[in-house]
């Protein structure tokens, strides 16, 4: 059989939840507005498929530029070049210093 080649591929630790975790995400998660310019972690929510990023992003901090319709543009570096991500506020979680 061919090996798999799909969008989450080696996910399996990466996109598992805690029990407690588990089920639909917090309202206040959702209902939580973002300024432009302030960071963010991008964390993936594996029960919402929805303006889900891809797995190389999981873990990375990234600079809101902008909102488009419920969706949030947030910029990452990753190594030399800057990336555009449109994620879905389920992803994203306020950066703490």
């Amino acid at each position: 059989m061919a090996k798999s080649r799909g969008f989450r591929r080696k996910t399996r630790k990466i996109l598992t939840k805690n029990p407690r975790e588990k089920g639909r995400p917090a309202l206040g998660a959702l209902l939580h507005e973002y300024e432009p310019e302030e960071k963010v972690v991008i964390r993936i929510n594996s029960s919402v498929h929805k303006g889900m990023p891809h797995r190389r992003y999981h873990g990375k901090i990234g600079l809101i530029k902008g909102k488009r319709g419920r969706s949030y543009i947030v910029k990452v570096t990753e190594g030399s070049k800057e990336k555009t991500l449109i994620l879905r506020p389920e992803h994203v979680k306020p950066y703490k210093d």
